[in-house]
């Protein structure tokens, strides 16, 4: 028996989507997405073992898997994928909003067809639906409401939200316990009392790397960035927001603040995204091009950085980092500190910002990402005023791209567009560490942060 601690430990109701790397650790080994996401941004079957499209992606068949069953022995159909999905376009998030899959499949018709498959009609070119549908990991509620019957390796023994698991498949059986505590799980490990624990990365001190245990790591699709206020104040000037990539040294801040674990960010998404296969170099440090810049720019020498405490990890340390860098250039920078995180978001969400504020940006899709935080057709929550005739331009042609190297070539464009003209202060990809006892073997993490078990 395995036996694995998590930062976190829940089996959300099915019409919930997160990025949480905990929670999808568990969503991996019980349940499977419609289609898995690999590094590079496309996707491999998964529940859906293969598809068909028309020539001009408006039409999809996507065929369920043979012999697809779910853990209480129930055969997976067409109309349960359909259920679920139509959970999720009519859930609502943390604004009272419904979730922005509701805005990109608004025109879709969902339907099931004949040979166990399941139809998607669209009336422009959709073939982003396939980063989509690789978010969505079916399953079913129980006889007591617990969302935990899934179509995936392992089944769900025992469970108690935020304090233990017990999962099993025909020849194994792993243990979870939750322990919120980073140092915490870091001791469970050294005290036998656990096999592998995952996200070391979140400790307040340096990790010691004791070489006693095995590590593992991986640079993460999550962006670490500043939204900057495109609409008004200094950032309104696309000269200002390059100075403002110019100003700061993202390795020394990788180096100085998160032991060199961390890969600079060059555009709005990461080295795996679709787009991404020739790689972006990332804005140089130039602070004396800042500078220049900035005297180009006019406007207002003094703005109001936000911050919450955290998510992301050392947002404020972060933020102590680049005023000091943008203060360098000429800048006066005013911290401002919301002690609230969910409140923080809302307050971004409805373009409180200040000038610039720290976030994270989550989707392993690049279509949802240009789609949710940089398009001025949308403008959707996350949108911070970015008005670019050139960039939308870009973003459409990609939206209708069907092939995987038209698709590709498509958001390569955005992405090297959005590098020239940045709408983000970008910084940094994070490194997801776990640490597991060296007998251990078929231990590994991929991209998303998921501990993948073999």
């Amino acid at each position: 028996m395995l036996t694995i601690a998590l930062e976190k430990l829940d089996f959300l109701p099915a019409n919930r989507v997160t990025d949480d790397t905990s929670i999808l650790t568990l969503k991996n080994l019980v349940f499977e997405p419609l289609l898995r996401w690999h590094k590079g941004g496309l996707v491999a079957p998964a529940l859906f073992s293969h598809w068909t499209h028309d020539a001009a992606g408006r039409h999809w068949r996507f065929f369920i898997r043979s012999n697809a069953q779910f853990h209480d022995g129930e055969t997976c159909r067409p109309q349960h994928i359909i259920d679920f999905i139509s959970g999720i376009l009519n859930s609502t998030d943390m604004f009272g909003m419904k979730w922005s899959y509701a805005r990109y499949l608004a025109n879709a018709q969902i339907t099931a067809g004949p040979d166990n498959s399941v139809l998607v009609d669209n009336p422009e070119p959709l073939a982003d639906i396939l980063d989509i549908f690789s978010e969505f990991y079916i399953c079913r509620e129980n006889a007591v409401g617990q969302a935990v019957l899934g179509t995936g390796p392992y089944r769900v023994d025992a469970f108690e939200s935020g304090v233990s698991a017990v999962l099993s498949s025909t020849d194994d059986t792993i243990a979870v316990r939750c322990e919120k505590s980073t140092e915490a799980r870091y001791d469970l490990l050294k005290a036998g009392q656990v096999d592998a624990a995952l996200n070391l990365e979140r400790m307040h001190g340096p990790i010691d790397f004791d070489p006693k245990w095995q590590w593992g790591r991986a640079v993460n699709t999550l962006s670490v960035m500043y939204y900057l206020n495109c609409s008004s104040g200094l950032f309104a000037a696309p000269e200002a927001r390059l100075a403002a990539n110019l100003a700061v040294d993202k390795v020394q801040l990788i180096d100085t603040l998160f032991q060199g674990l961390g890969a600079p960010a060059s555009t709005v998404v990461s080295p795996f995204h679709l787009g991404m296969s020739q790689p972006i170099a990332p804005i140089p440090y130039n602070p004396d091009a800042s500078r220049r810049l900035l005297d180009r720019a006019g406007g207002p020498s003094e703005i109001i950085l936000r911050t919450p405490l955290y998510m992301p990890e050392r947002a404020p340390q972060i933020s102590d980092f680049v005023a000091e860098a943008l203060g360098a250039v000429g800048l006066s920078v005013r911290i401002e500190t919301e002690n609230d995180r969910p409140e923080y978001a809302r307050q971004v969400g409805r373009k409180e910002i200040g000038d610039m504020a720290i976030f994270d940006s989550s989707p392993q899709s690049t279509y949802r990402v240009l789609n949710d935080k940089i398009s001025s057709v949308t403008r959707a929550v996350w949108w911070q005023g970015n008005d670019d005739a050139e960039t939308e331009r870009l973003i459409a042609a990609a939206n209708h791209a069907v092939s995987n190297r038209d698709r590709e070539a498509g958001y390569a464009a955005c992405l090297r567009r959005l590098n020239a003209n940045p709408p983000w202060l970008y910084l940094m990809h994070p490194t997801d560490i776990f640490a597991a006892r060296p007998d251990v073997t078929g231990l590994g993490i991929d991209h998303k942060g998921i501990l993948v078990i073999q």
